[in-house]
């Protein structure tokens, strides 16, 4: 792939912006002659970044519209990029604390780590509603108990796509992701992060709208 020029991409830009645009606009807008930019004009024909018609001026090309479709944005975008703050509970709290935060949070499972801080266990609104529903005694319960445990929890990495993250979900049928990475001098996991079904969707309506 050949890499374009900072002029290259200024260009790219103001056509995107001003478009249909002369070549002698284009000189205007970037404070330089014509015969300065005509090298620059004729690559990017070829590429198709941009496209040109006769005493019209200059358009966007194939390649810059590409570039600039919403499935694009996305796949260049890491976990880190969009992940939240993750709701971490003790694996020593009970039920009953596990379903007040899961409220006040607002969200649809929780984090379960140990004393260490390493991750253990993901807890769902799911597996609370079904322990607790017509069992009362059950919110004295640890709430280890209910939780799925290491290693049956999917996990992504900061660095991994948002494209993996969103493919992981449908696959395992959940409704987010704790975001890990290794514990220095351990096998052990820490909870960095989080990513839901919110988060891509959201992210998607943002990148489609633009905002």
């Amino acid at each position: 792939m050949i890499e374009l020029t900072t002029r290259q991409l200024e260009i790219i830009e103001l056509v995107g912006r001003h478009a249909p645009i002369t070549g002698d606009r284009i000189a205007e807008l970037l404070g330089v002659s014509r015969p300065t930019i005509r090298s620059d004009l004729a690559v990017l024909v070829m590429l198709r970044h941009i496209d040109a018609k006769p005493k019209v001026g200059y358009f966007l090309g194939t390649e810059a519209f590409d570039a600039r479709s919403p499935v694009k944005a996305i796949e260049n975008m890491k976990v880190k990029d969009v992940m939240g703050i993750p709701v971490v509970l003790r694996e020593t709290v009970t039920v009953s604390d596990a379903v007040v935060t899961l409220f006040l949070e607002n969200v649809g499972s929780l984090t379960i780590v140990n004393m260490e801080g390493a991750l253990v266990g993901v807890v769902s609104r799911k597996d609370l509603l079904k322990v607790t529903l017509g069992h009362s005694p059950a919110s004295t319960m640890p709430v280890s108990l209910v939780m799925t445990r290491q290693p049956n929890i999917i996990t992504v990495r900061q660095e991994d796509s948002v494209l993996e993250a969103a493919r992981k979900i449908i696959h395992h049928e959940v409704d987010s992701l704790p975001v890990v990475k290794p514990m220095e001098g351990s096998e052990q996991l820490e909870v960095i992060g989080r990513i839901t079904k919110t988060t891509l969707t959201k992210l998607l309506l943002d990148v489609a709208l633009g905002t």
